[in-house]
């Protein structure tokens, strides 16, 4: 496993990353310097409304990113981004030279095929720019508000609308910024109080078979860092802390300091993960800034025509055309012994919850 990551990148890519991950501030003041070089190709278009893909891992962001990037109306990061992210237009007259080459699994395991320009999360590496010091114990807490948070909030603003301007090199329709994050499940409010317009999908896995992938990538990714500190390094560098030697668990609603369960090598603590989440997610299911989408159903018109109407798609053709990249595999069998009864039964009901429409 290890080997593979190995593979994927070599001496002068891991030194490349290192360089980037360790001059942030450098590059922030660079991204002031594409602001002025850029100014007329950035004044060319006005963006619209972004959309924010979220949920805890494991439940469908990835595909449902790959579903929405594939249309004409949005830009998102990809790996061609990397590893210096802030500054995204001066990085690409680089970037863009180098070939895409043939899709690769990626390091999850879970037969997801990427290139160079194949979509990616990337997005966190702007909030680690700014927000450094909510990332230094072992969890997460929530965000309340970017109220006063003006730099950053005019920095993403300006970032978002060069991912924009990228895109249209390519694709001269594309207004809106998409973005695949995880972690914004921990700030879900405060970041659509902060943009007005910004829309919100956020699938809902099966709570048990939601807990089993996350427990199982948990185990790989502890054992790929073990063996491989770049890839450590690398996840933490991109701000991905949902697995591994690098796990900071979001602690919605102080769950993390109340439970006395065993730890995350152990399935139960993931789907009290997923219970917290579960349960920091209900106020949410009437906002109409967000959807919540079941993931076994992704890729039914029903669901997809629902999802069109969220965003404002004119067209939900243009969604089920692309379906068939959201096919699921077959849950895994799943005894309900694994888990207390009692932390089962209030996973179905607040599964169920999430997943039935209001309306």
């Amino acid at each position: 496993m290890a080997a593979d990551f190995e593979n994927r990148y070599g001496t002068f890519d891991r030194l490349l990353h290192r360089l980037a991950f360790a001059t942030r501030s450098a590059q922030l003041g660079i991204a002031d310097l594409e602001d002025k070089q850029f100014k007329d190709e950035l004044a060319a278009f006005e963006p619209g409304a972004p959309v924010f893909v979220t949920s805890l891992p494991r439940a469908g962001t990835t595909i449902l990113l790959e579903l929405l990037a594939g249309l004409p109306d949005f830009a998102t990061h990809t790996y061609r981004d990397m590893p210096f992210v802030l500054c995204p237009m001066l990085w690409r007259r680089f970037s863009g030279k180098r070939k895409a080459g043939d899709k690769r699994e990626r390091a999850h395991g879970d037969g997801i095929e990427v290139s160079l320009d194949s979509p990616e999360a990337f997005e966190e590496m702007v909030w680690l720019a700014f927000f450094a010091k909510r990332y230094r114990d072992d969890r997460l807490t929530p965000w309340g508000s970017l109220e006063g948070e003006r730099e950053f909030l005019e920095f993403f603003a300006a970032h978002r609308r060069k991912i924009i301007a990228l895109r249209r090199r390519a694709e001269p329709r594309a207004t809106r910024y998409l973005s695949k994050n995880n972690l914004n499940v921990a700030r879900l409010p405060a970041l659509l109080d902060a943009i007005p317009g910004a829309r919100a999908v956020v699938p809902v896995r099966d709570p048990l078979q939601h807990a089993r992938s996350l427990h199982n990538q948990h185990l790989r990714f502890t054992e790929m860092h073990a063996q491989d500190s770049f890839a450590r390094r690398y996840m933490a560098g991109i701000g991905h802390f949902d697995f591994g030697a690098n796990l900071k668990p979001i602690d919605f609603g102080g769950w993390l300091g109340e439970r006395e369960g065993p730890g995350p090598e152990h399935l139960q603590f993931w789907l009290e993960y997923w219970l917290a989440w579960a349960e920091a997610m209900q106020p949410l299911r009437g906002d109409p800034r967000v959807q919540m989408i079941p993931f076994e159903a992704m890729g039914t018109p029903e669901v997809l025509d629902r999802l069109a109407g969220h965003l404002g798609i004119l067209n939900p053709a243009d969604l089920r055309i692309r379906a068939a990249i959201l096919e699921t595999r077959p849950a895994r069998e799943f005894r309900e012994t694994d888990v207390p009864r009692e932390m089962f039964l209030r996973a179905r009901a607040l599964h169920f919850a999430l997943t039935t429409r209001g309306d």
